[in-house]
């Protein structure tokens, strides 16, 4: 595959990814999107939890297996390696595609918001979740994470190295503070009905007990003692109320994150 190629076929991934990240923020909010989580028609909670969980299963196994080191290694035999992260990005972007067209919703409200007020805070957290998201994947460089970084390198002829770890901003006070945008636009919501539950918790329980440990895993082997050290300083997902404000960076170097 030619430069050039390459180059082009990491634009389209990326294009890819920001109408997906788009249409996520539509579906999990039920607004300006033609099916949402929510949308009827409805099935039942034993169907939805069935379909739904597969759904997200798929999900879970495609984006752990592919951000593994050694499927890296063998997928690139195939593929150009520089093209390797876009790849990653459309077969992520493709799970997405599956699961906002097979969504089964379920009729039924386990939870609501009836005060102005309530409801008012819980979209404002809903809004910040993903602002938060994509704001610090700026921080760690937005084009580096989503292929675009290694693509136009690859076009220009220059090398690829790898991003210094950096901790900038809320990574002082948490290891992964996109994952807290995440979690935040998952749960925030007035009026929580069986499939948003069924979402929320499904990858509330990925991104706690698979993905965070996997990624930690990877950055320990990649990085070292300067992992270890950030990783005993910093929590994972709660800051030290105590420490805002006072808390000052050490580490310095580095943040780069191989998921």
């Amino acid at each position: 595959m030619s430069r050039t190629m390459v180059l082009i076929y990491g634009v389209v991934a990326y294009l890819f990814f920001l109408a997906t990240f788009l249409y996520l923020i539509g579906f999990v909010g039920n607004v300006g999107v033609p099916k949402s989580i929510d949308s009827p028609p409805y099935t039942t909670l034993g169907w939805a939890m069935l379909i739904n969980g597969l759904l997200i299963g798929l999900f879970v196994v495609q984006h752990s297996i592919m951000a593994r080191p050694l499927f890296k290694q063998w997928w690139t035999q195939f593929i150009p390696k520089p093209a390797e992260r876009s790849t990653f990005v459309i077969a992520t972007n493709l799970a997405f595609v599956l699961l906002f067209w097979q969504w089964r919703a379920v009729d039924g409200v386990v939870w609501s918001v009836e005060s102005p007020a309530g409801r008012a805070i819980l979209y404002t957290v809903f809004a910040a979740g993903w602002l938060t998201v994509l704001w610090t994947t700026c921080l760690i460089n937005h084009f580096d994470l989503f292929g675009l970084r290694q693509v136009w390198l690859h076009f220009r002829g220059k090398p690829y190295k790898p991003l210094e770890f950096v901790t900038p901003g809320p990574y002082r006070y948490v290891r992964h503070p996109m994952y807290v945008g995440m979690l935040a636009a998952f749960w925030a919501t007035p009026t929580m009905m069986p499939a948003h539950l069924i979402f929320a918790v499904g990858l509330t329980v990925y991104i706690v007990l698979i993905g965070i440990p996997l990624e930690e895993r990877n950055l320990a082997q990649f990085l070292g003692r300067a992992y270890a050290d950030y990783r005993r300083r910093v929590p994972m997902l709660l800051p030290h109320i105590g420490k805002i404000g006072s808390h000052k960076s050490k580490a310095g170097k580095p943040k780069s994150t191989p998921v």
